[in-house]
């Protein structure tokens, strides 16, 4: 192993491959600390802490790599291209014209992926609006345990348009980060994503879990279902490798 690792510097081409791909990754990794305007990121934090790591926001924070509890441009990560990936590919099956589209070889799957990036836009826009109201909610005292205005500084619908563009923009941008690593980096540029986010928490992850295993709030059973989460989460990605085409 150690005598591939050195041969890796022994092949310009695929040196630069690498560089290139820790190069975009840093540049995720560097808008994860870019918050939506309008949003208070420290009573955002004190929201996710609140609800826990095995709580839904706490999974969906894992696997935005810590971005939902700063709010930020890439809080939607990239599960809205994970969706509509899913979406087409079923619709494949029972659309004759998709299904001829995908049997016409390069051409047609890149048809598919520009109907795909086009329905990655629609949902992240009802998503982000969602999110937007929700976090109006909580200001309102809506969930959370929050006093008004703390989450949101100024309610009303030019923070829902602004949150929706920017969530929208940075996922939009994320999904084309994840296309350049596919064509000039290594691997597949979407799964290189969703791993980053969750090694980058994952830290924090085993410090809050042998935190738990020390107060005696968590058993063998917890950790087997923890186990199958993950393993079931990571069953999801290996159909994006049929996006490699880009």
């Amino acid at each position: 192993m150690a005598s591939s690792f050195a041969n890796i510097s022994k092949i310009p081409e695929l040196r630069k491959r690498i560089f290139f791909s820790l190069l975009i990754l840093l540049v995720y990794r560097l808008g994860i600390f870019v918050t939506t305007p309008g949003v208070n990121r420290v009573e955002m934090q004190n929201l996710i802490s609140t609800g826990g790591s095995g709580s839904f926001l706490g999974l969906f924070n894992m696997f935005s790599g810590g971005a939902l509890e700063r709010l930020s441009i890439f809080a939607l990560g990239i599960m809205p291209y994970v969706s509509s990936s899913i979406i087409l590919q079923l619709l494949t099956v029972v659309i004759p014209a998709l299904d001829r589209l995908n049997k016409e070889g390069e051409q047609g799957r890149r048809k598919i992926n520009q109907y795909t990036r086009y329905g990655t836009i629609a949902l992240s826009i009802v998503q982000s609006f969602f999110i937007a109201t929700w976090l109006e909610g909580l200001g309102r005292g809506g969930g959370g345990g929050l006093a008004g205005g703390e989450v949101v500084t100024d309610p009303g619908w030019a923070f829902r348009l602004l949150t929706c563009l920017s969530l929208t923009t940075g996922t939009a941008f994320l999904m084309w980060l994840g296309e350049q690593i596919t064509e000039r980096g290594i691997g597949n540029g979407i799964s290189l994503i969703i791993f980053a986010g969750i090694v980058a928490d994952m830290p924090d992850g085993l410090t809050q879990l042998f935190t738990l295993k020390t107060m005696g709030d968590f058993d063998t059973f917890n950790l087997i279902m923890l186990r199958h989460r993950r393993r079931h989460a990571g069953r999801a990605h290996p159909a994006l490798h049929a996006e490699d085409d880009g």
